[in-house]
């Protein structure tokens, strides 16, 4: 294995990885923070006792140069894509950050990319293979709490973390050695460097993420659909509102709410954990059950104590998101958390912030993934990106 981005989610995945021994070699490191690929390098070489682990900083290189099995990407969002297209063309299994793309339109074009190469794709999104998590869906499938009539999403605040004032006064700064800041830009416009911009913070600012709502869509709002029967599907219509800062370097929304509805079944309404509780939570007409990390609770709580009978659903169990990935390597089989599941489940996410920031009703077709009656809207479904990089025209779609 190699891994593209190593900064600190790159790094984690990377060391859980490389312990996988017997399982995996890792043997190369790719980032456009030079700093970065050299942290990595040694403590990939500190692991093994040898000094081989390779150092790129441009992943065509990488794959160009190494001989692979799999790859493990963990790059900012708006760099997901490509990486991956790349990878999947290069017959690559692949192991990628959540949230899946920026933009509905990457997500669908790395969809059909992968298809088209018939690897095994995991996406990060590590909840499926915790078993608090499972319980709940299969509770909540099996009709514990009777007809669900209706499902909270809570995700982080906005403001909680990044707003407030810190991005406000910023301006242009000597690029640091070894960043090469017109790489990490990549499909992205062209402005001045700031340390604001960059690692970490990136994912405050909208030309390359959504902040918190994307940040977390992969993982609660994948869990409410798995929930709910509907992984493979979304919404028919998406509306709401978010608050966005008026000036300064950061410009997510550092408070939102936006409501789903589907074709059948319980509406869906996501909202930062200033409203709800982070995590899931459905209501049914029998009882409520939520879910978050660490934790599983149910009204009345005798449901916890309820079996699922053979003849019931059932859910995907993972041995654990690492594992499941590698396993699922040398069966073929499709992994608990596969790339058309990932697409789907930040594809709510991106529709809302559609909605916010059209301030219009989205009126969504989840079979053609087309927005409805709305050209403005439908725009946003994807960008533009800088020369000279592109998606490759043979995995898109156009409608």
């Amino acid at each position: 294995m190699a891994t593209i981005g190593v900064g600190g989610m790159g790094t984690g995945d990377m060391k859980a990885f490389m312990h996988k021994k017997n399982q995996v070699q890792m043997v190369a490191v790719c980032d456009v923070d030079e700093r970065h690929s050299s942290r990595a390098k040694n403590i990939v070489d500190d692991f093994y006792g040898n000094s081989d682990c390779r150092t790129y900083v441009d992943y065509r290189q990488l794959l160009e140069q190494e001989e692979l099995d799999a790859i493990a990407i963990a790059t900012p969002d708006h760099w997901h894509a490509l990486p991956a297209i790349a990878a999947a063309r290069h017959g690559l299994d692949i192991h990628a950050q959540k949230p899946l793309a920026r933009t509905i339109r990457e997500g669908r074009a790395m969809c059909n990319a992968v298809k088209k190469a018939g690897i095994v794709w995991q996406t990060g999104s590590q909840q499926r293979s915790a078993n608090n998590f499972r319980r709940a869906c299969e509770m909540v499938r099996n009709g514990f709490i009777g007809k669900v009539k209706k499902v909270e999403v809570g995700l982080p605040y906005g403001g909680s973390g990044p707003h407030g004032g810190k991005s406000q006064g910023w301006s242009p700064e000597p690029i640091p050695d070894g960043l090469h800041y017109d790489f990490w830009l990549g499909t992205a416009p062209k402005v001045p460097y700031n340390h604001l911009r960059v690692h970490w913070d990136w994912r405050w600012i909208l030309d390359y993420s959504g902040g918190q709502l994307t940040d977390w869509a992969g993982h609660h709002i994948d869990i409410a659909q798995w929930g709910m029967g509907r992984e493979r599907t979304g919404p028919i219509e998406v509306w709401g509102e978010g608050k966005y800062p008026d000036d300064g370097l950061w410009n997510t929304p550092y408070k939102y709410k936006f409501h789903c509805k589907y074709r059948e079944g319980a509406p869906m309404t996501v909202a930062d954990d200033h409203e709800f509780d982070r995590g899931v939570t459905w209501y049914g007409e029998d009882g409520r059950i939520h879910v978050s990390r660490g934790t599983l609770e149910a009204k009345p709580s005798s449901l916890l104590q309820e079996k699922i009978g053979t003849g019931g659903v059932h859910l995907y169990n993972s041995p654990g998101h690492k594992q499941n990935f590698l396993n699922c390597i040398r069966t073929g089989q499709e992994t608990v958390a596969p790339i058309e599941i990932g697409h789907r489940s930040i594809s709510v996410g991106l529709l809302g912030e559609i909605a916010m920031l059209t301030g219009r009703r989205i009126r969504w077709d989840p079979d053609k993934e087309r927005i409805l009656d709305d050209p403005e809207a439908r725009r946003l479904l994807g960008r533009s990106y800088r020369e000279p990089w592109h998606l490759p025209e043979d995995v898109l779609v156009t409608s």
